[in-house]
């Protein structure tokens, strides 16, 4: 990302963004709520109401200026290799485990071999093992951030971006469920996790860089301003 500012409407949310995520890097984007993390991944994938600069993914230019036309090329973006984990219980409540975990297969690569990645899901989130022929939208928070996580992790993709996941949880299920994203082998891929929970991404990520008030800092504890970050677990 150069130079890179966006928002919605009038209103301009991150502020001359410069930043890059190299291959096998996992980053943590740690801040406060509504100060711009979930617009910059929204940013990445053409989501928000207008956007400026440049944004280049593997060579190719995914973004620039746009003014109109929410997600029109997201379609385009996820498929060129970037996969999302939007924060909160972004499911399928009336489709079964198994069947919300197909749906992040949706690239043909990915869909001939979904039976793979589903069998390297479970390994990375046991718990859904026994839960496969399940209603989704009947499991607990934990189990569900473990579907709508492993649903991206279905994607033939390059860069994951995963929004808040330990949000709603109980400090226990946070904690074992970043310990599993921080486990997956990204190989020649990348990860990038946003988190209002500066300790739990600490220790676990490559590189961890704060946000605040639309602008990145390599100081994280600027992110947080004069309020401190959660105590540590």
């Amino acid at each position: 990302m150069r130079e890179v500012s966006s928002g919605y409407g009038t209103m301009r949310v991150i502020h001359g963004l410069n930043f890059t995520i190299d291959p096998g890097e996992r980053i943590g984007l740690v801040g406060l709520n509504g100060h711009g993390k979930t617009t910059l991944i929204s940013t990445i994938v053409g989501m928000t109401g207008w956007q400026d600069g440049s944004i280049e993914f593997m060579g190719q230019q995914i973004g620039g200026r746009r003014s109109h036309g929410v997600g029109r090329n997201t379609p385009k973006i996820v498929r060129s290799g970037i996969a999302i984990a939007p924060q909160g219980d972004a499911i399928f409540p009336g489709l079964t485990v198994e069947e919300n975990l197909a749906s992040g297969a949706y690239t043909e690569g990915a869909w001939k071999t979904r039976k793979q990645r589903r069998d390297a899901i479970l390994e990375v989130f046991p718990p859904l093992r026994t839960r496969l022929k399940q209603s989704a939208g009947t499991l607990s928070g934990g189990e569900r951030r473990m579907v709508s996580v492993g649903r991206a992790l279905m994607a033939d993709a390059k860069l994951y971006l995963v929004d808040e996941p330990s949000l709603g949880l109980a400090p226990k299920i946070s904690i074992g469920l970043v310990d599993a994203l921080c486990k997956i082998d990204l190989g020649d891929g990348a990860m990038l996790i946003a988190e209002q929970n500066l300790p739990l991404l600490s220790g676990r990520c490559d590189r961890i860089l704060g946000m605040h008030a639309g602008e990145l800092k390599e100081d994280v504890g600027e992110a947080f301003g004069d309020i401190p970050p959660a105590a540590e677990m």
